[in-house]
């Protein structure tokens, strides 16, 4: 089977880092040629070499008439380059031009956070209801992305696959001394934008200052919520940024919205208990009093929970086996490309 994965973006993120899941795994029995668009390219640092790599650096998130003419040009020439048996598409502004310039027998849509157009970009929701008939299948990471599509009257061939992955390889991260500057240290990895509520973390930091709070995914210098709290710590962008969940305690990440968060998976992939705001499908895999909490976005509440978490030796130690025994039961990277082989498939 030939089959193509299309994502807007070439920057690292959690889109991406199911998109390059997906692609390291299928080119070990299938011809996987993965396109991307805009960004850094970073995610090229991370894809098996078995994969086919082709750029379109016309794909973008912005809307530009120009850009948008020339991408799908581009995607066509890649169309009639290999030929694919299947089209799987990442992320909206490629689901809207692979979907008009792909046949729909051929293309899978996954939806990665449907809240990102539901609730952000709302205005875009008459666009993804006219193509919805253009695609094999449409997929929502989450239960919950599942029966918002369909309450927004977006039916056609709508499925369910949570997105998985492999545990991050720990053995090449590098020694940042700022970790061992605390006995107990909080990580969260993320973008720094409105949708990730970086004001929470800082909050939640000021209320602990006997934790260390590191963020890592920052692109620039954080400048814009005035003086840190002492044991708050932006590190910026690191290759590999999962791996190092194995130096924190405890995962927490503060957010507005989201589908199913790579990094919460990646925290439990190595057994560390999830402290979260209670968005998209975090619930589903975040089980309040089992491995973690899904909070409402309170400092307060975030800070209590932590500590009750970590009060307690033996709770501490349930609520990471936990976190180890969801992920291998319900959220490995083979458990979702045979999710993805099923729709291919049929």
């Amino acid at each position: 089977m030939k089959i193509l994965l299309v994502i807007t973006r070439s920057e690292l993120g959690g889109a991406q880092t199911v998109v390059v899941q997906l692609a390291n795994t299928l080119c070990e029995q299938h011809d996987v040629v993965l396109v991307a668009g805009e960004g850094d390219g970073k995610i090229w640092e991370m894809v098996n070499p078995k994969v086919t790599q082709e750029r379109c650096p016309y794909l973008q998130r912005a809307i530009s008439p120009k850009n948008d003419i020339l991408a799908a040009i581009r995607l066509r020439k890649i169309y009639k380059t290999y030929r694919p048996d299947v089209i799987h598409l990442h992320s909206s502004k490629a689901g809207v031009l692979g979907r008009i310039v792909f046949p729909a027998k051929k293309v899978i849509y996954t939806v990665h956070g449907f809240d990102s157009i539901r609730l952000a970009f709302r205005k875009f929701l008459p666009i993804e209801r006219a193509l919805q008939s253009r695609a094999k299948a449409i997929v929502g990471v989450s239960q919950y992305d599942y029966f918002n599509l369909i309450q927004e009257k977006i039916t056609h061939n709508v499925c369910t696959v949570y997105n998985g992955l492999t545990t991050p390889d720990t053995s090449h991260i590098k020694q940042i001394d700022i970790f061992d500057k605390y006995d107990t240290v909080i990580l969260t990895i993320a973008r720094i934008n409105k949708q990730k509520n970086p004001q929470l973390f800082i909050d939640v930091a000021r209320l602990m200052p006997e934790y260390g709070f590191i963020w890592i995914g920052n692109l620039q210098e954080v400048t814009e919520f005035g003086e840190l709290p002492s044991n708050c710590h932006f590190l910026g962008n690191l290759i590999n940024a999962g791996a190092y969940c194995s130096k924190a305690k405890i995962f927490m990440l503060p957010s507005n919205y989201e589908g199913l968060p790579m990094v919460i998976i990646e925290a439990m992939s190595m057994g560390k208990p999830i402290v979260s705001s209670n968005v998209g499908g975090v619930s589903e895999i975040v089980r309040n009093d089992i491995n973690g909490y899904a909070l409402e976005n309170n400092a307060e509440l975030f800070a209590e929970r932590i500590r009750y978490i970590l009060n307690d030796k033996e709770r501490y130690e349930r609520f990471c086996a936990a976190s180890l025994n969801i992920y291998k039961s319900e959220l490995t990277v083979d458990k979702m490309v045979n999710g993805y082989l099923k729709i291919y498939q049929s």
